[in-house]
């Protein structure tokens, strides 16, 4: 030690020297190290967790697409690009079989996980076989639906088989939500053991630009340069998500002030964030595909009576006391100004819309265009009509002796209160009485469904909630999502994606009758039928389509606002 102190010593002392020496010949000081480059990202709604099959939440998604990666993944344009992959496979290349029952990858050369490992085909089997125990309790698990197998032909080439010919075979592994996770890291972490991986899930090795530094859930995440990533060298050292507080005080930091690169998700009031915009540190930018939001009809019973029986669907035997009962629904719906919503509280970030499939535009049923007119008096007579009436007078209607008195929760943020206010007193004026909830978005989009149950989504423990989530390019995916047998449950950790906990055999019929067939015309034909027996079922109650609005200083250069993936898509190639 001493020998090595004293070796320190010296070599200090000769730096000093020849520090001085050169100092003395240039008559200049040493040249200043360079700032560290810190991308700041300002997403109020938190990040709980870095890996999207343990979350349905967008923040959740863009937070491990920093270092998570698919195969390939959507452009802001809605094309598909290879990411991991040499190429996107298509029959035409010989990537998809030509009878539609198999589709083949083929990885990169010279893949490595952000510890330096080789990234192989068995990953991507692996993370197949992770998503689909089902008690892991995937999220993501409607992207593998139809897939009988995913087998490594060789280290770089991968077969997925389907159970019957798919002319969409790109949902599995392609986009932000799908990515290819290590099956070393995750070896563990199969089935119930999932929730318990918290190095894992907290720090996922990944083949991105960067990779996990720190992550605290609900609080933010630091990340800093994967030294393994196969493309160019990012331009940033460091990135950093902040997360809380609200929308406007993320605006209001980056457009008003300029203390951030890029604020996510700025659901402010339009005039509010126009003003923001004027001080000129910032721009807003805008992107549209098929999200909706929505109000989301709770198919069973949230009485807290019931105990663990309570929002569960039980086989049918515990509906809601009265809005299954359709011409309440319906006359819920008709009482909406779905303009008002729009065009005071959206601006030009949002468009009335009357289906929950609005996009793309092929997809779009005109069948439900009759909901663009609010109609007060048309839903009043539609409960007289049918015995919905107020016996005792106090304002408040009943069907079959209970009052129609709701729940109404959703996430915190001054758009989302502000429709709040308006729906309740919309319902107000056909006897419905509402109570308004909001829970901080964090807990609410990525809560743990067992000890914040009563603040999560995912439990619904609320008549009735909103929530923006779309289709995707090819709607089959979040069609499937909503089938009797995809209810959110107990027995699925309440990850599946049927959160209404609404049943319709004949829905899930047609559903059947999609998935087996090919024609890309007669598909968009039963994708809008889907879609009608969605929205006049009452399964849930379209309000706006939502285009995604965020902010960039005006010094960020390389930001593609993209809503048909993650906003950070292509985060690599963000610069200043």
């Amino acid at each position: 030690m001493r020998t090595f102190l004293r070796l320190s010593v010296a070599l200090a002392a000769l730096a000093a020297v020849a520090l001085i020496a050169a100092c003395d010949d240039q008559d200049e000081p040493p040249p200043e190290p360079e700032p560290e480059r810190v991308l700041t990202i300002l997403y109020w709604q938190a990040p709980s967790i870095p890996n999207p099959y343990l979350s349905g939440g967008y923040k959740d998604r863009d937070a491990a697409a920093v270092t998570l990666e698919p195969l390939a993944s959507y452009t802001p344009e809605g094309e598909l690009v290879p990411r991991l992959a040499v190429e996107v496979p298509t029959v035409t290349n010989g990537g998809v079989a030509t009878d539609l029952t198999s589709i083949t990858w083929t990885l990169r050369d010279g893949l490595l996980w952000s510890d330096g490992s080789e990234v192989t085909a068995e990953d991507v089997v692996f993370t197949w076989r992770y998503c689909t125990d089902e008690a892991t309790g995937c999220t993501a698990g409607d992207a593998f639906s139809g897939i009988t197998s995913v087998e490594a032909a060789d280290t770089r080439t991968v077969r997925i088989t389907f159970d019957a010919p798919t002319s969409y075979p790109y949902s599995a592994f392609v986009g932000a939500g799908t990515p290819i996770i290590s099956s070393t890291q995750f070896a563990g972490c199969v089935g119930a053991a999932a929730v318990t991986c918290d190095s894992q899930n907290m720090a996922p090795l990944g083949t991105g630009p960067y990779r996990v530094t720190t992550f605290s859930a609900n609080e933010g995440a630091s990340f800093e340069r994967n030294p393994h990533y196969r493309g160019e060298t990012p331009y940033f050292d460091r990135v950093v998500i902040v997360g809380g507080g609200t929308a406007e005080q993320a605006a209001s930091a980056l457009l008003g002030r300029g203390e951030a690169d890029y604020a996510w998700n700025l659901q402010v009031p339009p005039l509010e964030l126009a003003a923001m915009e004027a001080e000129g540190h910032g721009t807003v930018v805008t992107a549209f595909a098929g999200d909706t939001e929505r109000v989301v009809i709770n198919h069973t019973n949230p009485d807290p009576a019931l105990g663990a029986a309570r929002s569960e669907y039980l086989g049918g035997t515990n509906p809601h006391p009265f809005l299954t009962f359709a011409p309440i629904t319906q006359a819920m719906s008709m009482a909406i100004d779905r303009w008002a919503i729009a065009q005071d509280l959206y601006g030009s970030a949002a468009a009335p819309t009357c289906n929950l499939v609005p996009g793309p535009p092929r997809f779009a049923s005109t069948a439900n265009d009759g909901c663009l007119d609010q109609d007060i008096e048309g839903a009043k007579a539609l409960l007289d009509e049918h015995g919905v009436v107020d016996s005792d007078g106090d304002g408040v209607r009943e069907y079959d002796g209970v009052p129609l008195r709701i729940t109404y929760q959703t996430s915190t943020n001054a758009i989302r209160q502000d429709t709040q206010d308006l729906v309740r007193d919309w319902w107000a004026e056909i006897g419905i009485e509402t109570h308004l909830l909001h829970h901080d978005a964090g807990v609410f989009f990525g809560g743990d469904p067992v000890t914040d149950a009563e603040s999560t989504y995912r439990r619904f423990f609320a008549d009735v909630q909103m929530y923006t989530t779309g289709p995707g390019i090819d709607p089959q995916e979040y069609l499937s999502s909503q089938r009797c047998d995809h209810i959110a449950a107990r027995d699925n950790n309440w990850a599946d994606g049927n959160i209404p906990r609404w049943c319709d055999p004949e829905y899930d019929s047609l559903y059947e009758e999609l998935a087996a067939t090919t024609d890309p015309d007669a598909r968009a034909e039963l994708i809008k039928r889907l879609n009608d027996r969605l929205v006049q079922g009452y399964a849930e109650i379209p309000l706006v389509l939502r285009g995604f609005v965020s902010a960039h200083l005006n010094t960020l250069q390389g930001v593609r606002i993209n809503a048909w993936d993650s906003e950070l898509w292509n985060i690599a190639e963000w610069r200043r």
